[in-house]
């Protein structure tokens, strides 16, 4: 037996953190940015139909995604992000649901009766409506403003291109009719990660 979860969150919310203790604590976390990364890297069957849509500019010189060109081009047009989606996803998709598979096949079942816990780190559950998939799903939040400060102080983002993310992005409403846990980032880190790690009894206990 095993659960499988979606973990959720807006952009800056402290999901990368969650993610990082359910895997000291036993969890396998499969990471969908960097399947996002991997499904469009130099030479890639997706980087190929990004091209083939968007524009030789939206290849580097070097051969890989011209990131910045792309989000230039495509974050602030809905449709065209829709586009993007279209072809990434579908490959993030397959990838980990190999990922999947394949840890459950060389991690076999605890003796001690517990289940085993994949956790699917999505930050866009919501936009690829995908969470009849999960067994649970927990987003992780914080207010606005505070991912605001978050993306200028430690991603050196300018304020404008950090709303506009956040606003290319589902809403906290969103999130939260989807889910079904809810882990607040604005607390102390121990705090919470006392939160997680009650989380991660509750999904991996029998009882479940």
């Amino acid at each position: 037996m095993f659960t499988r979860v979606g973990l959720t969150g807006g952009i800056a919310a402290g999901k990368s953190t969650v993610a990082k203790r359910f895997v000291q604590l036993g969890a396998y976390v499969i990471d969908y940015d960097q399947l996002a990364r991997q499904a469009v890297a130099k030479g890639s069957e997706g980087l190929d139909q990004v091209i083939q849509r968007f524009g030789r500019r939206a290849r580097g010189r070097d051969g890989e995604m011209n990131r910045a060109w792309v989000s230039a081009h495509v974050f602030s047009d809905p449709e065209k992000l829709q586009e993007l989606n279209d072809i990434v996803h579908p490959i993030v998709f397959r990838e980990a649901g190999r990922l999947e598979y394949q840890w459950l096949d060389t991690h076999p079942e605890p003796k001690d009766g517990t289940r085993r816990l994949v956790i699917h780190d999505i930050p866009l559950l919501v936009e690829t409506s995908r969470w009849d998939y999960f067994d649970a799903i927990i987003t992780v939040e914080a207010p606005k403003e505070t991912r605001i400060r978050r993306m200028i102080r430690n991603r050196g983002m300018k304020r404008q291109d950090a709303v506009a993310r956040i606003n290319n992005q589902a809403s906290q409403q969103q999130r939260f009719d989807i889910c079904d846990y809810v882990i607040d980032s604005t607390k102390p880190l121990e705090q919470m990660f006392e939160d997680v790690d009650r989380l991660y009894h509750v999904l991996t206990h029998p009882s479940y």
